[in-house]
């Protein structure tokens, strides 16, 4: 019989209560992607000068006033502002200096008029149609990030434009946390490397390929242990190998009820194995395994690839997200969408129902057609879109109801 079963959001709290991997630093070239295990405090302004923000005339703002199409202000040019240098120019009363956008603004200047709105009268002459208030078109020194403020904060995946600001305030390494490692076993006298021609009664791995482009779809580095037939031996020894490689362990299947719950006996013969899971009212994945060795976890995970994959989906995207050392770990990570029920769903209550899903678009909205199939089938998660869950409190839901789907990545 299962024990210690627990709830969705039980699970979901213990998940995502094992610590982050440890730390290391990184060449800015190598840090889209990782998770920041520090604060980044800005060393500097930035941009750390006054820039244009468009093409046209450096001017005070307060010559152009009044300016418009039937009253223009006329002013006298004073010169260009080439890229890259310090002007040597000084914008005076009355006076307008070519810039371009990126450009340092002169002294004296406050305000930048766009080149739309200025009309050349002669080689000295300039027009401009249009006032400008002062600071308009331009940046400050400070506008992006003041000398000393935070610039990044720990526990952000760094992004693209999260790299680009480090490179402009000239940091060249970065404070993350290393990339976890997941060990993955693959149990059953029935198992098969891809590469063999199953005999009667036989499959091929799925399963191990399919949690190792999970992991790697988060940025995680998945190991691969091996196969292990259904003797206890063989899985206590890999196990250990396991536990000694890589910062969490996967076991896929072993771990429901009967004869063969291999997972569980080998858990119980270890030393500083804490028990948090065995079984969580969901379906599919009710036969999971959630254990503390140390300061690891090992998964015992439903032997079907589809059950594997929604425990996957639920439990250890957010699990993987703590690992790593990511912020935002325990909240929601799914995209959502809203979508009509295609037709009527039924669920059995006391449990959390996750029924795999495919979205199509009808008339401006989202359509979620159920799709239905034993439990031990992949056929209806290549096919699905995505997960839409039924509450253990209800006992089903209605065509045309509107539902949040979890889509599939």
């Amino acid at each position: 019989m299962f024990f210690k079963v627990k709830t969705s959001e039980e699970v979901l709290s213990l998940v995502t209560r094992f610590s982050p991997v440890n730390e290391e630093r990184v060449t800015l070239a190598k840090a889209f992607g990782r998770v920041l295990s520090k604060d980044v405090i800005s060393p500097e302004n930035l941009p750390g000068f006054p820039r244009a923000t468009v093409d046209g005339y450096a001017v005070r703002a307060r010559d152009s006033f009044g300016a418009g199409e039937s009253v223009p202000a006329f002013l006298e040019i004073g010169g260009e502002v080439r890229m890259g240098e310090v002007p040597s120019i000084t914008v005076g009363a009355g006076k307008a200096v070519r810039i371009s956008t990126g450009g340092m603004l002169p002294q004296g200047a406050d305000g930048v008029v766009m080149i739309e709105y200025c009309h050349l009268l002669d080689e000295s002459t300039l027009e401009i149609t249009r006032a400008v208030s002062p600071q308009e078109n331009v940046i400050q020194p400070d506008d992006d990030f003041r000398e000393g403020a935070l610039v990044l904060g720990k526990g952000r995946r760094l992004r693209a434009q999260d790299v680009g600001v480090m490179a402009g305030l000239g940091v060249t390494e970065l404070p993350v946390y290393r990339i976890p490692k997941v060990a993955i076993v693959s149990t059953g006298d029935e198992i098969v490397p891809i590469d063999e021609q199953p005999g009667p009664g036989q499959v091929r791995d799925i399963n191990t390929y399919t949690l190792s482009a999970f992991c790697e779809h988060e940025s995680v580095e998945p190991v691969f242990v091996g196969l292990c037939r259904d003797r206890f031996d063989d899985l206590l020894a890999m196990v250990k190998k396991g536990l000694e490689v890589a910062d969490s362990v996967w076991v896929s299947g072993g771990s429901s009820v009967g004869m063969r719950d291999l997972t569980l006996k080998v858990l119980e013969s270890m030393h500083d194995v804490e028990l948090l899971v065995h079984g969580i009212s969901i379906s599919p994945g009710k036969p999971t395994i959630i254990a503390r060795i140390g300061h690891r976890a090992l998964f015992g995970l439903p032997g079907h690839v589809a059950s594997a994959m929604v425990v996957a989906e639920i439990f250890l995207r957010p699990f993987l997200s703590s690992l790593s050392g990511e912020a935002e770990a325990g909240k929601e990570r799914h995209n959502l969408v809203k979508a009509r029920l295609g037709r009527n769903v039924e669920s059995a209550s006391g449990r959390d129902d996750f029924i795999r899903v495919r979205l199509t678009k009808e008339k401006g909205e989202w359509l979620a057609e159920p799709i239905f199939g034993k439990s031990g089938l992949i056929s209806t998660l290549v096919e699905a879109d995505g997960l839409l869950r039924v509450d253990r409190n209800t006992e089903g839901l209605y065509q045309g109801d509107m539902v949040d789907v979890m889509l599939l990545t």
